[in-house]
């Protein structure tokens, strides 16, 4: 079990990553704290080491999105209705933001998790074909399809 300390660094650290990318798959705030809660018991309780901060922040992000999927696919999901709709975080943002926003919740959840990974994160192709477990061709396949979803959304002809 870890200490305080390095729960708390880990906290510091990889709160605001791990809030955004729960909240691009489950869309909801409620759901969102859930999962955060969880996402950071199993590091407190997880006995491996990390080989470094990129393995550690790696580790992070996989966690978080299998347990967003794990959530989405249970059952008690499947029979429910979210209280909280996007529009109300939206409503936060600047019209032109909130389109783009919009645009890429909308996305198929294997294009958001490539467009969120490397658009928000920063990750390469390749880090995240390590990171979602595909190929990386199959990454920069999803990536470009999801550009050209973005843009028929849109309605732009560039990236950016």
């Amino acid at each position: 079990m870890r200490s305080e300390q390095e729960a708390n660094r880990a906290i510091e650290r990889y709160a605001d990553m791990v809030r955004r990318l729960c909240f691009v798959h489950l869309k909801n705030e409620a759901d969102t704290e859930d999962i955060f809660q969880t996402v950071f018991l199993k590091y407190v309780l997880y006995h491996g080491e990390f080989e470094s901060e990129e393995h550690e922040k790696a580790w992070f992000i996989r966690v978080t999105v299998n347990a967003c999927r794990d959530l989405l696919r249970s059952f008690f999901r499947s029979r429910t209705v979210p209280q909280e709709e996007l529009e109300g975080v939206a409503a936060a943002l600047p019209q032109e933001r909130r389109e783009v926003l919009d645009a890429v919740l909308s996305l198929p959840a294997k294009y958001r998790d490539a467009v969120y990974l490397h658009y928000y994160e920063g990750y390469t192709a390749p880090e995240i074909g390590k990171l979602l477990g595909k190929n990386t061709n199959t990454v920069y396949t999803l990536l470009t399809r999801a550009r050209q979803l973005l843009r028929e959304k849109l309605g732009g002809e560039h990236d950016g």
